[in-house]
């Protein structure tokens, strides 16, 4: 399956680097970064679609309290893969019960 190239970079304060803007431009790709404080000239961030990256990091922090995810025990690619599908429909499977 083919993956489409990305619209938007989520990133936070650590990466709000003129290199790193200048070659997500470059790319097509639109940073969404928030400027840091110390910043001369601040640049907009787009706050709306930053929030998004919090979803993205509670999602890691689900996954990673299995513990053959986080210390990747698997060997193979294969079923790093397989044990990740399997962990994703766990969590998904825990909220979609609770909801309904």
């Amino acid at each position: 399956m083919p993956f489409r190239k990305p619209r938007l970079f989520l990133a936070d304060k650590g990466y709000d680097g003129d290199a790193v803007r200048q070659s997500l431009l470059l790319a097509g790709i639109s940073p969404v970064i928030p400027p840091k404080s110390n910043r001369r000239e601040p640049i907009p961030c787009d706050f709306r679609a930053y929030k998004d990256r919090n979803r993205i990091e509670r999602m890691f922090n689900k996954v990673k309290q299995f513990r053959r995810i986080a210390t990747r025990y698997d060997k193979t690619k294969a079923s790093f893969a397989a044990f990740l599908n399997l962990a994703a429909t766990r969590i998904w499977l825990r909220d979609f019960v609770n909801r309904a």
